[in-house]
């Protein structure tokens, strides 16, 4: 084992691996292992305690941090330490957070950037799909956008859109549209029900 008490620098030309670690232990722990060290004599909370960064020149030739990955202290007590995690990519010459996760919350664009959010289905590239320009929502469609200044839910599917409530796995109650009508049917009986107190 080597130590090293200044920076490293490990350089290679071409595209082989830079840096490996092997471990040929057999049993079934964690290896190899990777440790970002923060030793500090006097922790405090909010700390950032390390970062890991992907860099390259931009075209003028000005060394860019493209991404990063950072952690922080959230809390630094005894018995109720608290950490952050963060994932960070550059959007219009800014570094900006995308994932953040703390002891409290997972947020997604925390850093309230103009940017979808589109989860993909096996058959439906916008099964979810999250405005985020217009603050909407879709269902399957990216289509959800409101000209008259509401937030809104829409939903698509091969014969309109579908809202299906279900109790137990028995009956359903359903809410939904095709070209013409808007529907609110139950299940178990067939009816049209409206109820209030």
């Amino acid at each position: 084992g080597a130590t090293f008490a200044s920076n490293v620098a490990i350089t290679t030309a071409d595209n082989s691996d830079t840096l490996t670690l092997v471990s040929t232990d057999a049993d079934a722990n964690a290896g190899p292992i990777l440790v970002f060290d923060r030793t500090s004599s006097s922790p405090a909370d909010n700390d950032l305690i390390g970062q890991i960064v992907f860099q390259a020149k931009n075209d003028a030739g000005q060394d860019t941090d493209y991404a990063a990955v950072k952690s922080y202290i959230l809390d630094a007590s005894d018995g109720t330490e608290d950490g952050q995690y963060n994932i960070e990519t550059m959007v219009s010459g800014t570094l900006q957070t995308r994932l953040l996760v703390s002891s409290s919350e997972i947020v997604l664009n925390e850093s309230s950037i103009d940017v979808d959010f589109r989860v993909e289905s096996n058959g439906n590239a916008n099964m979810l799909f999250v405005d985020g320009g217009n603050d909407n929502v879709g269902i399957g469609t990216a289509t959800c956008t409101n000209s008259s200044g509401f937030h809104t839910l829409s939903i698509s599917g091969s014969t309109g859109g579908q809202i299906a409530f279900q109790t137990n796995g028995t009956g359903k109650q359903y809410i939904y549209s095709n070209d013409t009508d808007l529907n609110i049917w139950n299940s178990i009986d067939g009816s049209l029900r409206f109820h209030t107190n």
